[in-house]
């Protein structure tokens, strides 16, 4: 959508927004001052690119409406990047689309926090993540009374969440937004269906330390899924509890191997 009315490029108070303005109508087409909307999806923009759209996003004469960022290698330097942007310049923004990139570990909270002030007073939408994720994430906070992409912990343990729930929960936490470290299942209802959906999680997850899944009936079978989780090297869980889960030598000696193998693992508990 145009605007003829929209300023020219002259009319930017920084060079630094002059140099944003050419750089994002290469990828564009057309100039950025003229568009409500600009949808820049799957362009690898990096770092460089938060930092060039953030400059041109601070500067008054940018109206865009709506910005859709999905899958551009935006890193945490974007996001505090693109945080700074929306602090100087929040008049207009109406939704801000951000799913498929990697936050790092502040970008989420840098953007969260200014929901706290004037940015919720404005009813703008922060997307973060894709449909399957988002569901998984509000009845996450149902349960907790927290946004989880706003914690490092995530204790479920004595919710009746059984394997239907924690598949629908591994799509968050296989999502690069959630940056938990320790996450407790411990008495759930779970089998060694779960153990199948959270051995995806262990093989994705590049944060996740500490894995409870204590007093759930997953038996030898279950463990053997979950052991597969950890075949792949990037894994980085450090602490596994398995305790009351109907296991027998067997698991305990699957356990033993792992631990003495050249991974991250470094404690396995398992007691009947």
């Amino acid at each position: 959508m145009t605007l003829t009315t929209a300023p020219s490029r002259r009319f930017l108070k920084s060079p630094a927004a002059e140099e944003a303005c050419d750089y994002l109508t290469t990828f564009l087409g057309k100039n950025p001052l003229l568009l409500k909307e600009l949808d820049l999806s799957r362009i690898e923009l990096g770092v460089l690119g938060g930092e060039k759209l953030s400059a041109l996003l601070m500067d008054s004469h940018s109206k865009v409406e709506k910005i859709k960022l999905s899958d551009c290698s935006i890193t945490e330097e974007g996001y505090k990047a693109l945080a700074s942007a929306l602090k100087s310049n929040p008049s207009h923004l109406i939704e801000l689309d951000l799913t498929g990139n990697d936050p790092g570990q502040s970008g989420v909270k840098q953007l969260s926090d200014l929901q706290k002030g004037w940015w919720n007073s404005l009813k703008t939408t922060l997307r973060f993540l894709g449909p399957a994720a988002e569901e998984a994430c509000k009845y996450v906070t149902g349960i907790v009374g927290t946004n989880p992409l706003l914690l490092r912990e995530l204790n479920l343990s004595e919710h009746q969440l059984g394997d239907k729930q924690v598949n629908q929960i591994t799509a968050l936490l296989q999502d690069k937004h959630c940056k938990l470290d320790i996450i407790h299942l411990r008495k759930c209802g779970l089998t060694e269906k779960s153990c199948s959906a959270l051995a995806t999680v262990l093989k994705s997850n590049s944060s996740l330390k500490e894995l409870d899944m204590s007093d759930n009936n997953l038996q030898d079978s279950g463990v053997k899924k979950l052991l597969d989780g950890l075949e792949n090297t990037n894994y980085t869980l450090e602490n596994l509890r398995l305790n009351k889960c109907n296991l027998t030598d067997r698991s305990c000696s699957a356990l033993a191997a792992v631990l003495g193998s050249d991974t991250s693992l470094k404690r396995a508990e398992h007691e009947q």
